[in-house]
């Protein structure tokens, strides 16, 4: 609320003041004071005249329309008549000599002025005809309140104490009394819950400050009294207000509003207390419906709507005395208030809502004579124009400001300098100005059903050149409304055109004709774009520029929208508001889609009461409000534009809600980085569909590449440079399922034969066909053939032959397809019955799986000659044999089993046979049939062939064939044959009874195996242990777990050459795990039991059995000892290695003797090899190797001596040689040297040569110091160094690899050498290959698992 401005006079100073708003425009106030002045000033405070009385002012009113105060004054009988129209003053005498006027009131609906007096009489006069009509002893005392009703009654109060009531002749019609004094009376209508069609009927006034009175004209006799609680203090003013409330001021500072509603009737609806110490006065505005009350120093508004309170405060701090009385204009613009002290302050409460924008400038009103232009979205200051006149309306331009009322207009130019605005100057128009556009040269009028058009700033001859008016011709109708661009200026009239003229040659354009009267024109900044309302208010979006379509209806239009904003953000050219008073509803206009232009409603906003929007930026829309401010309002349609802190914490819904905005609006930036910040595989599928809708092929193929969507990227990336737009929007309709629209796409586009082909890949074979006879002609064949296929699947056979008859081509070229077409009729002419052409036409098609589909179908319809016929046709001999088995055509079987792979057909087949005798054909289909239990029946039942079921038994193993074998030979008493089936056919029991009675139980126990079960072997154990058969007793007891009975008699055997039944003991105790039977079986073989110690080998045998491997360790150290004594060096070998690998397995370490023994061993053995490939230098050396320890090999040593003196002298190792002989000289070794090579060896001794080839010397691989190659003990750091199996030398990091069976080491090239000559490893004798030799890179597991071992 804003001062407008304060009335002070020095003749008021210290009273009351007495004022009241003109009616119905409120442009003036008269202000009455001590004085014998009535002062008349305008509503901007201005002074407009003064009226002078005869004595001070008692009471004056404006009638109903505002044009005539009436005042009365004290010392007077006459009435001051001053017209506003004219400013002219009338007196009136009122004929009622010496009789002082007390109150005068103008009729609520006509001429009439009613005038009351001190001595009770009235005056009634009509200001239309000048009658007067005095009515005298109306009342017996002073009148001093009344009342007009809208029917034209008067209420009068008096000092008499009676209400009167009178009609427009001043005739009494009612009257009764009350006690108390009146004040504050007023017609009105009581709350009721029907409608009353009877008018004002209640009559309420104020009796003696305390007390409220209803009357009912009606019945006066029965008021209502309202009394109201004492701290309230003294009613100071009421008003009716709404349907049937009162508020009532009081004193002591409450404000009460209270319902006439007969049940509701003395409740209090609301109550507060406004002001502490007293409230002075109460005023109403219908207009705002906001009531105002005052007191102290404040003045406080309350919203009356929903009894919300105060909404409002004003405090007046220079006031002393108070504030006094309250008053609104009528349509609730202005507030008055006078105070104790004898002045008058006007407040500007309710501005009127006037505006304009131009871009993103706006110009709006911000007092009653002040008009701001502004910038917030380039950020300019604003500017206060100070303007000559209350205008009614506002333009605005790119660089001017034009305001005006009534038929004159001015213009204003915002400057830099002080006070930032510059008057150009005013025109005065042919007619009252409905409304103006400005652009940058140009300013357009409407007036009286006409635009005038002219420039803004020039010389006034210029001006008259540069001026036309619109229409040039009155039969194209008035103009109901415009709107100028930068360029086109448009308007509309009440015929129903839209007209766009070029402004610069002031050519029109364009012109569209709608059905009705265009009453408002909103064109987009460029005027590209224009949004009309029609006399219906329906809303139309008109694209002048747009060849197919030009005007649209724009959905959902309200009829009660008022106007239209385009947003004004570079990027949102597309996108307008439409508004109303308590919404504002945003469009899209798509102009590129694949269904042509679209306008799309995306939503509505809520606008807060008394808004009007003026400029629409990027989603914010700027609104003016009746205070002469502007407020921002976010568009609901654009809650995706929240910054990104706000939108990472949105439920899925509102991601759902905002992306659905941000598509409708095009704004696919914004929808992408919303779907990356958190949107579902729906939400970029949603994107995706949007991107093809709009024809957005590239951001689409990046949308389909983050959703994954291989098919789709590669089907977009092929229809990418697609330049032909309807080809390419018919490509996305496709992609999208809206086939319908796609194929008008692609007829209307450069390629129609499109069409044909996607109709034809969906299989729409009936539209399929109709686009071939309008596009290819040459296709039909195919297509009908295609459909054929189509209709046969779903049984529609009649039709599938006529497609397949016009599917043939006759034409070489498409045998393939024509063969097709005759294996569809052969197919339907079946179907339809005609059976001999369909099956006479399948035999001559040269396709087999025609012959079988036309089989299977006649099959089906039981046509079981034809269809066998078809099969055996068709090669499909299975089928054929089926189906002649049906038929029971038994000899047509017979031809076709040669050809027949079902056992089920061989089957049938065999059964039949049978049934005729024919047993050994019988024989034969059961073979084939691969029913062996039958094909067994037959040979033994019918045939007498028990060699060949003997042989289909062992080779099947059928349990039902054994059985009747068995039978076959129980009868012929070959009990031995017969267990033998028994068992095989799982009657072990009955295979048993028969071997215990017939003595063929050893039988039984080599044919049981091991498919019996515990109690079976128990059985024989038993049977045998009768027979005292101890061997198999054994045998039959350790199978079934008494290894102790089992023991028993493997020891009670005979001591035999194999000795089977040691070998069978130890393996007992090995499983029985038993101490006792263990020490049991040890003196057996010691001999304590029977004083004859058995070979060493058992006993190694049993610690092996028992898993007690250094036992077996040393045992096997002793036997390897005496074979090698024996001179059965490769046994010796072979014990000792397999006790070595037996021991590496089990992780237990390998005893130095045992690894030494076999390193000697294998040396020895090595010798032979090399020899043999006359490598006598590895020879020699390993021999070395073996005569350093010829003590192991006493049962050879002179030939072993004698071997290496001959290979070492071969290698020139004269010395070792010299020295071996030298030993062979001995007298114990002389005698039984070779005669063949004693003499070389005495010579040899005689003439001494003691010349040696230096061995040559590698690196140790633990430590790398250099040794010679067959020193197996490093000197440096003390390790046993591994040794090759081949070559008996020391291991080379370098040169390493392992024996795939036994995982010895061998150095990787000797293996590969000595693998040249040989085909089995030297150490475990496996047979090996050059390609399982792998080199070692890395061989540190090998060595530590030797150092493990040491």
């Amino acid at each position: 609320m804003k001062s407008v401005f304060v009335l002070a006079d020095k003749a008021w100073v210290g009273s009351n003041l007495l004022y009241k708003w003109q009616k119905s425009l409120g442009n003036y106030i008269a202000v009455a004071g001590q004085d014998n002045t009535v002062k008349i000033f305008d509503r901007h405070g201005h002074k407009w005249t003064e009226l002078n009385l005869p004595g001070r002012c008692v009471g004056m009113d404006w009638d109903k329309d505002g044009d005539i105060l009436a005042v009365i004054a004290s010392k007077s009988n006459s009435i001051c008549l001053w017209d506003a129209s004219v400013n002219k003053t009338t007196h009136i005498e009122s004929g009622l000599s010496k009789d002082q006027m007390s109150f005068i009131l103008w009729s609520k609906t006509g001429p009439l002025l009613a005038v009351g007096t001190a001595k009770g009489n009235l005056l009634i006069y009509n200001q239309q005809t000048s009658r007067k009509i005095p009515v005298l002893g109306k009342h017996t005392k002073k009148i001093t309140c009344g009342c007009w009703s809208s029917q034209n009654l008067l209420a009068l109060g008096s000092d008499d104490n009676i209400l009167s009531i009178s009609n427009h002749e001043g005739d009494t019609i009612r009257q009764t009394t009350f006690r108390g004094e009146p004040a504050d009376m007023f017609f009105s209508l009581m709350k009721t819950d029907e409608r009353s069609s009877q008018g004002e009927s209640t009559i309420s006034l104020s009796l003696d400050k305390k007390s409220l009175i209803l009357f009912n004209i009606n019945d006066l006799e029965n008021p209502i009294k309202l009394a109201f609680q004492r701290r309230y203090g003294n009613i100071v003013s009421y008003h009716w207000y709404g349907d049937g409330y009162i508020l009532i001021g009081f004193s002591h500072g409450y404000f009460v509003v209270i319902s006439t509603h007969i049940r509701e009737i003395g409740c209090e609806i609301y109550q507060t207390r406004n002001h502490e110490d007293c409230l002075n006065s109460v005023a109403y505005s219908p207009a705002l419906n906001k009531a105002a009350s005052c007191g102290e120093n404040s003045i406080k508004i309350h919203e009356l709507s929903e009894s919300k309170g105060i909404s409002n405060v004003v405090k007046l701090d220079d006031e002393i005395k108070g504030l006094d009385q309250l008053s609104w204009t009528d349509d609730g613009q202005l507030l008055a208030v006078s105070t104790q002290k004898g002045t008058l302050h006007v407040f500007l409460f309710k501005l009127p809502i006037l505006g304009d924008s131009f871009g993103t400038r706006l110009a709006y009103l911000t007092s009653l004579l002040e008009v701001t232009v502004s910038n917030q979205v380039d950020g300019e200051s604003p500017v206060a124009i100070e303007v000559e006149v209350e205008p009614t309306f506002i333009a605005l331009g790119p660089y001017h400001v034009a305001v005006g009322m009534n038929n004159r207009a001015w213009f204003y130019a915002p400057v830099e300098q002080k006070p930032g605005f510059r008057k150009l100057k005013d025109i005065e128009y042919l007619g009252t100005i409905a409304s103006m556009c400005l652009n940058s040269d140009y300013a357009a009028a409407l007036f009286e059903g006409k635009v005038q058009l002219h420039m803004i700033e020039g010389r006034d001859q210029e001006e008259r050149k540069q001026m036309k008016l619109f229409p040039d011709d009155d039969r194209k109708g008035r103009i109901l409304c415009h709107a100028l661009t930068a360029d086109f200026l448009y308007y509309g009239t009440d015929l129903g055109n839209v007209v766009c003229v070029l402004v610069e040659d002031w050519e029109t354009v364009s012109s569209y004709s709608h059905s009705v009267g265009v009453r408002k024109v909103f064109p987009d900044l460029n005027g590209t774009g224009l949004v009309f309302i029609d006399d219906k208010n329906g809303g139309f979006l008109y694209l002048p520029a747009n060849a197919t379509a030009s005007c649209f209806e724009l959905p959902n239009f309200s009829p009660t929208i008022t106007g239209v904003l385009w947003d004004t953000w570079h990027a949102d050219r597309g996108v307008f508001v439409a508004y109303d008073d308590d919404k504002v509803y945003t469009y899209a206009l798509h102009k590129t889609t694949i269904h042509g232009p679209q306008v799309v409603l995306v939503g509505s906003t809520a606008l807060l009461f008394s808004q009007k929007p003026l400029l629409l930026y990027n989603g914010e829309l700027t609104c003016q409000t009746t205070s002469g401010k502007t407020s921002e309002v976010a568009l609901s349609t654009h809650s995706f534009l929240k910054s990104p802190s706000d939108t990472a914490t949105d439920s899925p819904p509102d991601l759902k809600n905002q992306l659905a905005q941000a598509l409708m609006l095009k704004r696919f930036h914004e929808a992408w980085t919303l779907c990356k910040s958190g949107g579902s595989d729906e939400d970029w599928s949603e994107l995706g569909r949007a991107c093809l809708v709009h024809m957005e092929v590239e951001l689409a193929i990046h949308v389909y590449r983050m959703s994954r969507n291989v098919g789709m990227v590669m089907s977009l990336q092929k229809i990418q440079g697609i330049e032909d737009k309807n080809l390419l929007a018919g490509h996305l309709a496709m992609f999208l399922d809206d086939y319908d629209l796609a194929q008008d796409l692609y007829l209307s586009s450069s390629c129609p034969i499109a069409a044909l082909e996607m109709r034809r890949d969906l299989l729409h074979w009936d539209m399929a066909l109709k686009l071939a006879k309008r596009l290819a002609e040459d296709q039909i064949p195919f297509i009908s053939k295609e459909y054929a296929v189509h209709l046969e699947f779903i049984g529609d056979y009649v039709n599938a032959l006529a497609h397949y008859e016009k599917g043939i081509t006759h034409n070489n070229k498409f045998q393939e397809h024509d063969e097709a077409c005759q294996a569809g009729l052969a197919r339907m002419s079946i179907r339809m019955g005609d059976i001999r052409r369909g099956a006479a036409q399948a035999i001559q098609h040269p396709s087999r799986v025609l012959k079988k589909e036309c089989g299977a179908i006649l099959e089906s319809m039981k046509q079981f000659s034809e269809a066998a016929q078809l099969y055996e046709k068709g090669q499909y001999y299975d089928k054929a044999a089926s189906v002649f088995i049906r038929c029971k055509n038994w000899p047509k079987v017979g031809e076709l089993l040669p050809n027949v792979s079902s056992p089920k057909i061989h089957l049938q087949y065999a059964k039949a046979k049978e049934a005729d005798g024919k047993y050994k054909e019988a024989a034969q289909a059961y073979e084939n049939a691969k029913d062996w239990d039958n094909m067994i029946r037959v040979l033994l039942d019918h045939l007498k062939s028990p060699e060949e079921a003997v042989r289909i038994v062992r080779q099947t193993q059928s349990i039902d064939g054994a059985k009747m074998v068995a039978r076959f030979f129980l009868r012929l008493n070959d009990y031995g044959s017969a267990i033998h089936f028994l068992v095989l056919s799982q009657c072990n029991d009955e295979a048993f009874q028969l071997a215990q009675q017939h003595g063929q139980m050893e039988i039984y126990a080599a044919i049981i195996g091991s498919q019996a079960t515990q109690e079976d072997y128990q059985s024989i154990a038993l049977y045998f242990e009768g027979e005292k058969i101890n061997l198999q007793a054994g045998k039959f007891f350790q199978k079934c777990g008494q290894y102790s009975r089992a023991l028993k008699h493997f020891l009670k055997c005979p001591n035999t050459d194999d000795n089977q039944a040691i070998e069978m003991a130890i393996e007992t105790v090995g499983q029985a795990k038993d101490g006792s039977l263990t020490n049991q079986l040890i003196d057996y073989l010691m001999g304590e039991s029977d004083g004859i110690p058995k070979d060493a080998k058992y006993l190694f045998r049993l610690y092996m059995a028992l898993q007690q491997y250094r036992e077996a360790a040393h045992t096997a150290i002793i036997i390897a000892r005496e074979e090698q004594c024996a001179g059965n060096y490769r046994n010796a070998h072979d014990v000792l290695f397999s006790m070595y690998t037996e021991l590496q397995a089990q992780n237990i370490k390998i005893p130095a003797e045992m690894a030494t023994n076999l390193m000697i061993l294998h040396s020895y053995l090595l010798v032979k090899l090399h020899v043999k490939r006359g490598d006598h230098l590895k020879g020699a050396r390993l021999l070395i190797r073996v005569s350093n320890n010829i003590s192991k090999f006493p049962a050879h040593v002179v030939p072993i001596l004698t071997s290496a003196v001959i290979e070492c002298h071969r290698a020139g190792l004269k010395n070792s040689a010299f020295s071996f002989a030298a030993m062979l000289m001995r007298p114990e070794y002389r005698n039984h040297i070779d005669a063949k090579y004693k003499k070389k060896i005495e010579a040899m001794v005689r003439r001494p040569d003691t010349s040696e080839i230096e061995e040559e010397t590698t690196p140790c691989p633990f430590c790398g110091f250099q040794l010679c190659q067959n020193e197996l003990l490093c000197i440096s750091c003390k390790n046993n160094i591994p040794y090759c199996l081949a070559t008996g030398r020391h291991m080379l990091k370098e040169d390493w690899c392992i024996c795939p069976h036994c995982e010895f080491p061998a150095l990787y090239s000797q293996f590969l050498l000595l693998l040249e000559t040989e085909n089995t490893c030297p150490m475990c004798s496996e047979i090996l290959i050059v390609q399982q030799l792998k080199k070692i890179s890395d061989c540190s597991k090998y060595l530590q698992n030797t150092d493990a071992d040491q």
